[in-house]
């Protein structure tokens, strides 16, 4: 069954001090970095807004005040600061900082250093179409890694038929890459005791228990971590929608 409407929470990772992205970073936080046209969070955002999102958490720690008033108007989602300007809390800390008051239940996290072109439908409505709620304790949204821009690493998951994944443990290579999305259910966050952990953590676990399934990203992924990823990744973009915009002249001839 189709979920997307009862997902209407979010949290995104913005707390990253961007040491890869410098010298831009220098003097702007990564997620205020502009690429296409307009931030990496703001495209964060639309992505949220376009699955049925009402109500987003952010945290923040490196040059926080530019984020705080760059979401300070936005309608949709509407955002909550979650601040760690004190002490960073690594990923899964500070989500589960930032989800104090969400209820139980799945929710979207993503990281705001990595986004995609969507095909129809988007990716985050695919990914709460695929919810299982009886099966699954997190769903990571996973790019095929022959066709990720930007991204030159190994690849971190396999996927069996029914979706669920496996680690690349000792193996060359792994034909998938995490691309920066998740649905978790927020009271396995809750359930941790202590205040600073890893969201692998939470991976290894639901692994574990044969509860982590992936969905397969549909259209463009980009992965932005340097200042020379910017123009790689605004070419490929150039690209893949002019390669749409000739396919829909062919349909239409």
């Amino acid at each position: 069954m189709n979920q997307t409407s009862t997902i209407t929470r979010a949290m995104i990772l913005a707390a990253g001090l961007g040491t890869r992205m410098r010298p831009i970073t220098e003097t702007i936080p990564k997620p205020l970095v502009h690429v296409a046209g307009k931030t990496m969070l703001d495209h964060a955002l639309d992505a949220l807004a376009d699955a049925g999102v009402t109500d987003t958490a952010i945290n923040v720690h490196y040059l926080p005040d530019q984020i705080i008033d760059h979401v300070a108007l936005r309608e949709c989602p509407r955002v909550t600061i979650s601040d760690e300007r004190d002490t960073l809390l690594d990923s899964g800390g500070g989500v589960k900082k930032a989800i104090s008051g969400f209820p139980n239940g799945p929710f979207y996290i993503l990281n705001a250093d990595s986004f995609w072109l969507d095909s129809t439908p988007t990716n985050l409505s695919g990914m709460a179409g695929n919810w299982r709620e009886d099966d699954m304790d997190m769903q990571l949204l996973v790019a095929r890694k022959d066709s990720a821009v930007g991204f030159d690493g190994p690849g971190d998951f396999f996927m069996d038929d029914s979706g669920r994944l496996s680690r690349r443990g000792k193996a060359a290579s792994a034909p998938y890459v995490y691309a920066g999305a998740i649905i978790a259910k927020a009271q396995l966050l809750n359930a941790i005791a202590e205040a600073k952990f890893s969201l692998n953590r939470l991976f290894d676990d639901a692994i574990a228990r044969n509860r982590l399934f992936g969905c397969c990203l549909q259209g463009l992924w980009l992965h932005v971590g340097t200042p020379a990823a910017i123009e790689d990744a605004e070419r490929a973009i150039n690209e893949y929608r002019l390669q749409g915009e000739e396919a829909q002249v062919r349909q239409v001839r």
